[in-house]
Formats: structure tokens, sequence, C-alpha cells
């Protein structure tokens, strides 16, 4: 019996994860999907836990339980919860957050962040997240890439006011700048808009920022609204590019060192020499 080649399962293997990645790290677009399913309990009056320990400090439920919900928003990768008394609650799912929404009286598995309690349906966040009563961080953050419609002149007069000498891959992920676009989709939308992640704002003209901020749009609301596509860059480092056959290139970008990915092929600009091809983070 013949067996396939261990490389050949791996990269099948890492295929398959690295097409779905987003559903597994959350981006901007998770938080306005998870915003959506929450409505349903705008209105009512809630019944608050905050079983995890380390949310259960924080004294939250004290502050919360029985106050009506009036709304919840989803800005950039922040999601705010209004309540009655004018208290609001942020919540950012870091890297392995997760809001749910199940009928109210569903077993709920491990230790959650935070309940939720309505008449029919019950929110459940877990996963090693942000929660606080928020103290102004949203009014810090840049024009939302969810936003409908975005303000996209507001996002380029931004990027325009940083230093000149930052690179504008790691600029798409200051949130003080634009709020919502995450690693895979900086990649991503930088690949169609054929703009390398490596060249410096000064270098970018407001029609190539204006082209890259409209193709993170326009993938993360195709994402929101449900539609599924495989990743052309993001973690396929030393495969051919989709659009030109050239070698998709990976290397660490900025101060939190997330991994950038592009074709230098057809993404031209001053890129470190010592990107790879096959590694992957």
């Amino acid at each position: 019996m013949r067996h396939a080649p261990l490389c050949s399962l791996f990269r099948s293997r890492w295929s398959l994860l690295a097409a779905d990645y987003s559903a597994a790290m959350p981006e901007g677009d998770a938080l306005h999907r998870a915003a959506r399913r929450l409505q349903v309990l705008v209105g009512q009056q809630l019944e608050v836990e905050t079983p995890h320990p380390r949310a259960a400090v924080k004294q939250l439920a004290p502050v919360l339980d029985g106050r009506r919900l009036e709304s919840v928003e989803a800005i950039g990768k922040n999601l705010l919860m209004r309540f009655e008394g004018d208290v609001v609650l942020r919540s950012h799912l870091r890297m392995k957050g997760r809001w749910r929404v199940l009928p109210r009286d569903a077993e709920l598995f491990g230790t959650p962040w935070l309940v939720l309690r309505g008449q029919d349906y019950v929110g459940v966040m877990s996963g090693g997240s942000v929660l606080e009563l928020d103290r102004g961080v949203a009014g810090r953050l840049g024009p939302d890439i969810l936003a409908a419609p975005p303000d996209f002149d507001g996002m380029v007069a931004r990027l325009r006011a940083v230093e000149h000498s930052r690179a504008l891959g790691d600029a798409l992920l200051d949130q003080r700048l634009v709020a919502g676009i995450g690693n895979m989709w900086k990649a991503e939308a930088l690949w169609s808009a054929q703009v390398s992640p490596w060249r410096a704002l000064g270098d970018v003209t407001d029609e190539e920022l204006h082209r890259a901020l409209h193709e993170a749009h326009r993938k993360m609301k195709g994402r929101l609204d449900g539609m599924r596509a495989r990743s052309q860059v993001y973690r396929r480092a030393g495969r051919p590019c989709p659009r030109c056959g050239g070698t998709i290139r990976s290397w660490p970008q900025g101060d939190g060192a997330r991994m950038a990915y592009w074709c230098p092929a057809c993404q031209p600009g001053e890129a470190p020499e010592r990107s790879t091809g096959p590694k992957q983070p």
C-alpha cells in the first residue's frame, strides 16, 4: 500500500489551515459578525456572569447584572456594549477569543469570560480576551474599515500624518490610523492592490493608498457577508504567486514582528534581503 509523502501531507494540511485562517484568528470582520449575532439581546435586561477568574476579579458582573443592553457595536477589533446608565463594556478578542450566541438554556463548556443571559438567548465570550469598562479607547481608534460607508479620506489623512519613512504594511496594522485590519487582510489587500508592504508611506501615492484600503474593505465585507475565498499570499511563502508566478516571500515587520507576505515580482519595492520563501511562522 502506497502512502503520500510526508511533505505532501504537510502541505495539504497547511493549505487547509491557511485557507480558513481568518476563521481562527479574529479580525475586524469577526467582530462585526459577533455584533450582528448579539443584536438578539439588545433591549433586554440581562443576567451577567463572569465565570473565568481573570474576568471575575474585574468585578464587572455586579456592575452589569440586571441592566438593559441598549446597543452592540463593532469598531475595528473592539466590541462595545452599551448598557443603561451610560455604562459601556469593551471586549477585544486578541488572538483566540470568541463570541457565541446560543439558546438560553444551552450547556456551556469550558470557563467563559463573560455570559450574558437574555430571555431566549445567551451571549458567551471565551478565549483569553480583553474585557473592561470602556475608558475612551474607542475614541482613540482610527476610522473603521467596515463602517458604512467607510471614511477612506479620513484613513488616508491619518496615514499621511505619521512618519513618512514608516512601512505601509506596518502602518495598516496601527488601529489608531485604520481600525479593523489584521495581518491576514493586510497581506491580501496589498497583494490585490499590487503594493508592497515594505514601501515607505512617503513613497506611496494617495491613489495606491485608496486602492489598498478599498481592497481591504471589499475583502472583509465579503467575508462578513458569508463569502469564502482562499488566501492568495497569506501563509503561502515559497509558493508561486497566483497572479504572476513569482515566489511569495515572508519576513517579520514592525515592532510587533508580524509576518508580512508579498510577491516581489508584482508588488515591487525595497524589501529585506533575507526574506524567505519556504519557511512558515
